[in-house]
């Protein structure tokens, strides 16, 4: 599954960190999203979208 978490934080001019803290989990959850190498949660998917103010498929490529 891609994404554009790391093309969003820079758009909205936010680090790892500060997304990390908005959805609560650690920095490199959303360093192993950005790199693809994990798969979130259904509930984490929806908190990382309503931070940039998009739906989960707007953030997040499924196939």
């Amino acid at each position: 599954m891609n994404n554009r978490i790391k093309e969003l934080r820079a758009k909205h001019n936010m680090t790892q960190l500060d997304l990390a803290k908005h959805v609560d989990v650690r920095r490199e959850t959303i360093v192993f999203l950005e790199k693809g190498k994990y798969n979130p949660s259904l509930k984490l998917a929806y908190d990382i979208s309503q931070v940039f103010d998009l739906t989960i498929e707007e953030v997040f490529i499924f196939g």
